[in-house]
């Protein structure tokens, strides 16, 4: 696993490769290019362990819909009211995300406690498996850096695997 400040340098250094490249694929067509990047997704996601690294829920602050506070606020056995005055402030876009980060349901063991009721964005992070990837390319971009395995799908498109 690649540690994140590794990571983080690696991303920095590719980065006119992977921009170039983003915008390369802006041009394939849509179907084909969630055909190549969902095989890399599944071929990457056989070697990655997620609880090795977890660096999305040490680092990123998913937006908390209210569908997410219900359902999560359920989970814990408060109101949602409860949840949301415990865990979640409102961000300069009017979204709620988590009061501080690391996420406080991640443990020490790189386990989400909520992992069966997480929020969407963190049941669909890191978006490489949606459909109309290209949608959400230059998020992948900017995943890169928080993501080994973002980081090593755009590799291995650049590569032309």
């Amino acid at each position: 696993m690649i540690e994140p400040d590794k990571l983080t340098m690696m991303a920095r250094a590719a980065r006119k490769e992977h921009a170039a490249l983003v915008k390369r694929l802006s041009t394939t067509d849509s179907r084909k290019l969630d055909e190549r990047v969902h095989a890399l997704h599944e071929a990457v996601f056989e070697k990655i362990n997620c609880l090795e690294c977890a660096n999305c829920c040490r680092t990123l602050g998913p937006r908390i819909t209210d569908t997410d506070v219900r359902r999560i606020a359920v989970s814990l056995r408060i109101k949602p009211s409860g949840f949301v005055e415990q865990y979640l402030v409102v961000d300069e876009e009017g979204d709620y995300i988590f009061r501080s980060m690391p996420c406080p349901f991640l443990g020490s063991d790189n386990y989400c406690s909520i992992y069966d009721v997480r929020p969407k964005a963190c049941r669909e992070y890191p978006h490489t498996d949606r459909r109309r990837v290209y949608q959400v390319m230059a998020l992948t971009l900017k995943n890169s850096s928080i993501c080994p395995a973002v980081f090593e799908i755009l590799e291995r498109l650049r590569k032309g695997e």
